[in-house]
């Protein structure tokens, strides 16, 4: 893969976060965003974090553009939607001990 298609500060890596982040805002406009170079696999990711019971709806969201990006454009992006820490606690019976 290009070092282009890898690198956070590009015009194509920037749009495609940008476009990404607001397929999700759309939605989801509390999310929240973290952008970090990752390695398994190699590339961005974009963590979003959505106070939701079923991430998968989130990734239902962006998934078809997501991939277009990845295969036609050939951009090593992904995006990873977490729930806030609060919400797998109280989902889980805030049974965990500290």
């Amino acid at each position: 893969m290009r070092a282009e298609h890898l690198a956070l500060d590009t015009p194509h890596m920037q749009a495609a976060i940008m476009e990404l982040q607001g397929l999700i805002l759309q939605h989801y406009p509390n999310t929240t965003f973290d952008v970090v170079r990752g390695d398994d696999p190699t590339g961005i990711y974009v963590l979003a974090t959505v106070d939701v019971e079923d991430t998968e709806a989130v990734v239902d969201v962006y998934i078809d553009r997501l991939l277009e990006l990845q295969i036609d454009a050939g951009l090593a992006i992904y995006v990873v939607p977490v729930r806030p820490l609060a919400r797998v606690l109280a989902s889980a019976g805030g049974n965990f001990e500290q």
